[in-house]
């Protein structure tokens, strides 16, 4: 389509600021960007929307259009929402650099041009294809009876023979088509997820091709549709939040119409992300509310109001829930300042997900606030029942990183880390404050350990490693240091595996027989190995302090 026809449609409420003369210009495709420099995200002939929140004086617009104009954009296209009036040094710069550019009301939401942009130009440049794009289209704002993007995906299927699946960051399967044979494995979907997040992280342009198993997929980001004053200015903003779109299919290989066509369908489904995500937003209040409380040492009373509100919206149909957990979560970036507070939320709402639910709708029962870079859960519990030994189930540190430990990983790179700790259960308002402390700490004794993706759990709490975290590192250097470097020194000069020996005899609780067995040694061998640690150390392993001193050293080493 011609940049010509965006004035011809009124409902797109465009006002021309500058390039009268470029009208003819062709336009490939749409996208939202605030971003300071988007140019790794455009291919060329892009109508770029923009709510200018990347302006932060007037001596940005001249670099940004520049940016624009060397990737080949078609025009420009700023909304008045964020400051009113265009302002002059914008209209400026596109007029230096020969660019197009356009208001937009602030009555009209940026969603409504992707739309009619994504569905013109399938129109016009991918023939029948139009016709799937535009039934996409016509399924995804019809409500809740158009199927989502389960329907799209099976439109993929039938009309253009693509198997094709919609992941979350973390590869649980939000929707994948009925007519594209057998479901990923839950494997195949984090490996997919890591391999999206490691291409997004180091800046590549999608789709990113990836052989797995034999097979070669293709993956599309699925950004935001465009709440421009929100948009992100860093990558790190968005990666562990976005959905990705996988096609099994080797899209370095398809024409133009084609790989325009697939964008339009991310556009599509990015539409109903958004609206998903829109629905959070009383559950986010409600466990906002309920925090605040919380943390101001409002009467239990007044909690437990507020948590008879919550429960009927995350538990509908089940009453008051009889429990509550507590998760706390926190993502922190290493360099540059990073909002992670809001980054930290949206993934918990995603972790908190059973990794074997399909579709967004298990994140219905999940109500997540966020204050400063911690993000805050209160998830509740149905059926929680007791065992055997008295201790209560419920979500446990380990399982709820588990599944999500190798994409999530990918996504953090080498400057990012993900902590969570997990609270026990407790059955009533006044548990609740305890409970949100329980998992704060757990979270610091997660902080403590090595790894990108840490957890821990309550039931921690009640053994030494919850005094581990807290050792000034001067002091824990030193004692380490002291207890551990002679033998580190001696396996280096001689490979006598003294430190792998002296973790096994603790592990064995100091059996010989058992110890040797394992490392598959004679008796007598341990023997010599035990000795020349307590000769190294100056310290008798057959008594219970020297025992202790050295397994504390290993933990904090």
């Amino acid at each position: 389509m011609r940049l010509r026809a965006l004035l011809d449609t009124d409902a797109l409420g465009l006002r021309l600021l500058g390039g009268e003369d470029e009208l003819d210009r062709a336009v490939r495709g749409v996208m939202t960007t605030d971003l300071r420099d988007p140019s790794r995200y455009l291919s060329g002939g892009e109508l770029v929307l923009t709510g200018l929140a990347w302006r932060r004086d007037a001596a940005d617009s001249e670099p940004f259009v520049r940016i624009l104009v060397q990737a080949g954009v078609a025009a420009l296209a700023a909304g008045e929402a964020e400051l009113g009036d265009v302002p002059d040094d914008l209209v400026l710069a596109c007029a230096k650099h020969r660019l197009p550019l356009f208001a937009v009301h602030e009555s009209v939401a940026f969603a409504t041009i992707t739309e009619h942009v994504v569905r013109q130009v399938s129109g016009e440049r991918a023939g029948d294809l139009a016709a799937v794009v535009d039934r996409h289209r016509r399924m995804m704002t019809s409500g809740p009876a158009g199927g989502g993007p389960d329907v799209v995906l099976d439109l993929l299927g039938s009309d253009l023979d693509l198997r094709a699946w919609v992941l979350s960051p973390t590869g649980r399967l939000i929707a994948g088509s009925k007519v594209a044979g057998p479901a990923l494995p839950a494997e195949s979907c984090a490996k997919l997820a890591a391999e999206h997040l490691a291409a997004t992280r180091t800046g590549r342009r999608g789709p990113y091709r990836v052989q797995l198993h034999g097979t070669t997929y293709s993956l599309f980001p699925i950004r935001s549709s465009g709440r421009s004053p929100q948009a992100a200015r860093d990558v790190r903003e968005t990666v562990l939040s976005d959905w990705l779109l996988a096609v099994e299919a080797d899209a370095g290989d398809w024409p133009g119409e084609r790989l325009d066509l697939l964008q339009g369908v991310t556009q599509l489904i990015a539409v109903e992300r958004d609206r998903r995500d829109a629905a959070r937003t009383v559950r986010r209040r409600l466990a906002q509310e309920v925090l605040e409380l919380v943390q101001t040492g409002a009467a239990p009373a007044e909690i437990a109001a507020r948590l008879r509100v919550a429960a009927p919206v995350l538990l509908p149909g089940l009453g008051a829930a009889p429990h509550w957990q507590v998760v706390v979560a926190r993502v922190e970036w290493e360099g540059e300042e990073v909002d992670g507070g809001p980054v930290a939320q949206s993934l918990l709402e995603e972790v908190l997900v059973d990794p074997l639910a399909t579709g967004p709708e298990p994140s219905d029962r999940i109500a997540v606030a966020h204050t400063g870079d911690e993000a805050i859960a209160l998830v509740p519990l149905p059926a929680v029942t007791a065992e055997h030994d008295g201790s209560e189930t419920g979500l446990l540190a380990d399982a709820l990183l588990r599944s999500v430990r190798e994409p999530l990983s990918a996504g953090l790179d080498d400057d990012g880390r993900l902590t969570l700790g997990v609270s026990a259960a407790v059955h009533s308002a006044e548990g609740l404050r305890g409970a949100l402390e329980e998992a704060r700490h757990a979270r610091r004794v997660a902080a403590a350990r090595t790894g990108r993706v840490c957890a821990a759990g309550h039931q921690e709490l009640a053994s030494h490693v919850l005094l581990l975290p807290f050792v000034p590192d001067d002091v824990r250097r030193a004692f380490t240091a002291r207890l551990l470097d002679p033998l580190k020194d001696y396996d280096r000069r001689h490979r006598a595996e003294l430190i792998p020996t002296l973790e096994a005899f603790l592990d064995c609780d100091g059996s010989w027989t058992r110890c040797a067995t394992r490392l598959h040694l004679h008796v007598n061998t341990l023997r010599y190995r035990v000795g020349r640690i307590e000769q190294l150390t100056g310290r008798d392993l057959s008594r219970l302090e020297d025992k202790l001193d050295f397994f504390l050293a290993l933990r904090m080493s």
